[in-house]
């Protein structure tokens, strides 16, 4: 085990320096000068050249590229200028906030999902099967930004149930109760397209598994019905279930940019647009490779568990 986890970790390497590398690039061809659009009104051609030499900006790609890695690798993601602090405080700040609205989507997709694959399977071509196969085919069709509003419409305006956004009150709260009733609404809508795919998945899985004789076998020895399905054919569809879990912990993390904007939750996404939108490089490029790195991370985590459960896969 310890083998497979150092080749992983190793193989993982070349992965994050090729994300960095597209981070970089996509960041630095956005048509606009930076510069200018930080001075705003400052952009006089001495301030804007001035600016562009402070940045590294009047230097060659590859150069500048070289230059941020190695700042990178030290820990040093520079500094923002549209908030005037270091880049690195700001996102680990704003990541806090959408790991807690990406991990209890993805938690709460994974539960629901599997549990909705197993029931459909089990009920193959009755009528909890259409009914879960119908929800699962309407979540993943339905984007996840108009279902936020959706809800928005729903349950904060209409019925005020709970708030339309932000993490916390802008009076009072302010601890875990708070935090839990804002985090209900994006939550939901987060998890909708994730619970579909991993409910999908687990079906299929389970109706593959169900066919081996070996599941055969344990019913013709009088085990109940309940242990065969969960003891025995649940775990071995779990190996096939998890890589889909860790690459939706990818989608779930890029699909919180969309659904922070509409809760105005105070996360990385939103951070991106404002930062993308104030051509604040330094910011969007250590919020992206963050992501970048987290999703790469979770599928690592992922492959890990999946050798935990089935040994021969290492």
């Amino acid at each position: 085990m310890a083998a497979y986890l150092a080749k992983r970790l190793l193989a993982a390497i070349p992965v994050l320096l090729g994300l960095s590398v597209i981070v970089f690039l996509i960041m630095a061809l956005i048509p606009g000068d930076p510069a200018t659009a930080i001075l705003g009104a400052y952009a006089t051609p001495e301030n804007v050249a001035t600016l562009n030499r402070q940045l590294g900006l009047d230097q060659p790609l590859p150069n500048q590229y070289l230059i941020w890695l190695g700042n990178i690798l030290q820990g040093d993601f520079g500094r923002s200028y549209a908030l005037n602090r270091p880049v690195l405080d700001e996102v680990l700040e704003r990541f806090q906030a959408t790991l807690i609205l990406a991990g209890t989507a993805l938690v709460l997709a994974s539960l629901l999902g599997l549990l909705a694959g197993v029931v459909s399977a089990v009920r193959q071509y009755g009528w909890t099967d259409r009914l879960v196969t119908f929800a699962v085919l309407i979540g993943i069709s339905t984007p996840s930004f108009f279902l936020g509003l959706l809800l928005i419409l729903f349950f904060a305006v209409g019925l005020r149930w709970f708030p339309a956004s932000g993490m916390y009150a802008v009076y009072g709260g302010g601890d875990l109760k708070d935090l839990a009733w804002h985090l209900v609404l994006p939550a939901i809508t987060l998890a909708v397209v994730a619970t579909g795919v991993i409910a999908r998945l687990t079906r299929t899985a389970m109706l593959e598994v169900l066919r081996q004789d070996y599941i055969r076998t344990a019913r013709a020895k009088g085990l109940t019905e309940r242990r065969v399905i969960w003891r025995h054919a649940f775990k071995a569809a779990l190996v096939s279930v998890i890589p889909v879990i860790g690459i939706q912990a990818g989608f779930v993390l890029g699909g919180a940019v969309y659904v922070e904007t509409v809760f105005q939750w105070p996360g990385i996404g939103s951070m991106l647009v404002s930062a993308i939108s104030t051509r604040d490089i330094l910011l969007a490029q250590g919020g992206v490779l963050v992501v970048a790195a987290a999703y790469v991370l979770f599928n690592l985590a992922a492959d890990i568990a999946q050798t935990l459960l089935d040994p021969r896969l290492g």
